[in-house]
């Protein structure tokens, strides 16, 4: 296997963040509520998704976003999960801060746009009311910094079982981000009420700011919660399962014959590729098309 360069997973963990944070909360912003008049009875209609919607929303985001570049970073989106990953040994540490970085862009990008669209409608007030997580009075359900501290961390933790587990060579191949999404999902549907549902640091900060009304006071919860959540699970997965996968990254990666240029590998990778298309002709004349994509 072969693994993208560092500016390639890089790309794709800002898109899929981007996509997580603008379809997540974008579905909790806009349609989580909606009242269509009814002309006839004179009555409002609720045509809302609800809770039960967004939670949809937010495990469809995470789903097709792994479909679509799971094979390029990992998909994580996520600084618990990088981190997690991290500590069970399924991910280098050395690219852990870069992924935070540009998870945390890719989530700030998609808030601004939110905010932007959110604050052009005539009427609607954004401060306090872009999807921000929170607890005590922020908290959707009035639930105390200590229910959501311990909410968000065992949420995580259970969400990086799900993570570690579902892409485990031994698990149903091309089914992971299925079970990854619906796990999501189902973390959702339980602490919507609870926290706004983060387990997820990059989803917090990206609405944070502009949604205001104590949100940023309160953002240190939804890192320090699911990161530790996450870390416990990361440690303790082997000795849960009795399954040691630490020589599995959850990254990015090429089969050999898939490539057509190593200006997309990682270094490292580079004297793997020749080393692949010594031993493959097919692979070695794909690797030697020039530019206007003949084989040489």
């Amino acid at each position: 296997m072969l693994q993208p360069k560092l500016s390639a997973r890089l790309s794709a963990e800002f898109l899929g963040t981007f996509w997580l944070v603008f379809g997540g909360c974008g579905s909790a912003i806009f349609a989580a509520s909606f009242l269509q008049p009814n002309v006839v009875a004179g009555q409002s209609i609720q045509l809302g998704i609800g809770f039960l919607g967004v939670a949809l929303a937010f495990g469809l985001t995470v789903t097709t976003m792994a479909y679509a570049v799971g094979h390029v970073s990992g998909a994580h989106f996520n600084p618990a999960v990088t981190i997690g990953a991290a500590v069970a040994n399924r991910f280098k540490w050395a690219d852990v801060l870069p992924y935070i970085v540009a998870q945390v862009l890719g989530g700030l990008l998609a808030g601004a746009a939110l905010w932007a669209i959110a604050r052009s409608k005539a009427g609607f007030d954004p401060v306090g009311h872009l999807a921000a997580n929170g607890y005590g009075d922020h908290s959707p359900g009035g639930y105390p910094l200590m229910a959501v501290l311990v909410a968000e961390a065992l949420l995580t933790c259970m969400f990086l079982y799900i993570i570690l587990g579902a892409t485990d060579s031994r698990a149903p191949e091309g089914f992971a981000p299925i079970a990854i999404g619906l796990g999501l999902t189902l973390i959702h549907l339980i602490s919507i009420p609870i926290s706004n549902t983060s387990v997820n640091p990059a989803r917090s900060t990206a609405v944070a700011f502009f949604n205001g009304d104590g949100a940023p006071g309160q953002l240190w919860l939804f890192w320090l919660a699911p990161i530790f959540g996450a870390a416990v699970a990361g440690a303790t997965y082997r000795l849960v399962t009795g399954v040691d996968r630490r020589d599995e990254d959850i990254a990015g990666e090429y089969q050999p014959e898939d490539v057509t240029d190593t200006k997309f590998l990682a270094d490292d990778d580079l004297g793997t590729t020749g080393a692949s298309a010594a031993a493959n002709p097919a692979v070695e004349r794909r690797l030697d098309r020039d530019a206007d994509g003949h084989i040489g």
